[in-house]
């Protein structure tokens, strides 16, 4: 059966797990090293990704090159400008041709049914590089990074603060899987959506919303926020009203433990749902966390392509 990575559980806790240990082990095993150059075993030697983007990417379209030239492999692009996409191509059909000539799809779109349809039509495996519904590469790297600076994921507390959206969905997913609590702290009329948290919580997941950001805060292990206005968006005034008292200030941050880390999977809108003193202080993981989209979908890519 061929193995898909549309959201976290596709893949299910075990095998997160073992991309996680196979992460950190292959990122260890090349300190120090150009970034350019194979990992000593070039497991996916020959072997070429095609990737998808239908909307601007800079940490996906950089971080899955990377991973596949650190793989031994190799990447292509399309878009819709320059592909049959644009000109009105099914994506069906468009999955059955890269399936003859690629060995695995990555795409980053907007309706989560794209990628399903995508995943449907493939004979190869289809990676989710984000839709609307839900970022589970993202969270793949949010997670190897707390692990990296000392947070165990059972037991760990996640304040989320902001709009209930796609990253939040994945977050939501991580825990169920991972055995972690979500506090999740949105302004009324921005909720995500409850399936995801029934679904954590039916795993044994604590997973509450509230609309005081100060009572998501309190005691958490790692705060996290996103943009308030995604890609495609109007920028709303009304929105971003409603936002501002989930802002991620010094004070916001003073409530959760006093080892607790900051994460944004970037870019982020300085001054909008994060003060610049915390997105470049000594609690935020920003940089190793971009970073590691390299290193945790690599390990995505070997577990899809049936190597891990």
């Amino acid at each position: 059966m061929t193995r898909h990575f549309l959201n976290l559980s596709d893949a299910g806790s075990e095998a997160i797990e073992a991309m996680l240990n196979d992460a950190t082990r292959r990122k260890t095993a090349r300190l120090g090293q150009p970034k350019g150059v194979a990992d000593s075993d070039a497991p996916l030697s020959g072997h070429v990704l095609a990737m998808i983007f239908e909307k601007n990417s800079t940490r996906t379209r950089v971080s899955f090159d990377m991973a596949m030239r650190q793989l031994g492999g190799s990447s292509l692009i399309l878009d819709g400008g320059t592909s049959q996409l644009g000109r009105g191509e099914t994506i069906a059909d468009t999955a059955r041709v890269l399936s003859r000539m690629c060995d695995a799809i990555m795409i980053r779109t907007s309706d989560h049914e794209k990628i399903e349809e995508m995943a449907h039509y493939a004979t190869v495996p289809v990676i989710n590089g984000l839709t609307d519904l839900s970022h589970p590469c993202q969270i793949m790297a949010d997670m190897l990074t707390v692990r990296e600076h000392g947070v165990a994921l059972p037991g760990s507390q996640w304040a989320w603060l902001g709009d209930g959206n796609n990253v939040l969905h994945s977050i939501v997913e991580a825990a169920g899987l991972m055995h972690f609590d979500v506090r999740m702290g949105c302004p009324e009329g921005y909720d995500p959506d409850p399936a995801f948290a029934e679904a954590a919580r039916a795993l044994g997941s604590t997973v509450t919303l509230t609309r005081d950001p100060v009572e998501a805060a309190q005691g958490a292990d790692i705060i996290v926020t996103d943009t308030w206005v995604s890609m495609g968006q109007a920028h709303a005034e009304e929105k971003l009203a409603a936002m501002m008292p989930f802002q991620v200030t010094e004070g916001l941050m003073a409530q959760a433990n006093k080892d607790a880390k900051f994460l944004h999977c970037l870019p982020a809108h300085r001054g909008e749902e994060v003060v610049d003193a915390v997105i470049d202080g000594p609690q935020s993981l920003i940089w190793d966390e971009a970073e590691n989209r390299i290193h945790a979908q690599k390990s995505v890519l070997l577990w899809a392509l049936g190597r891990l």
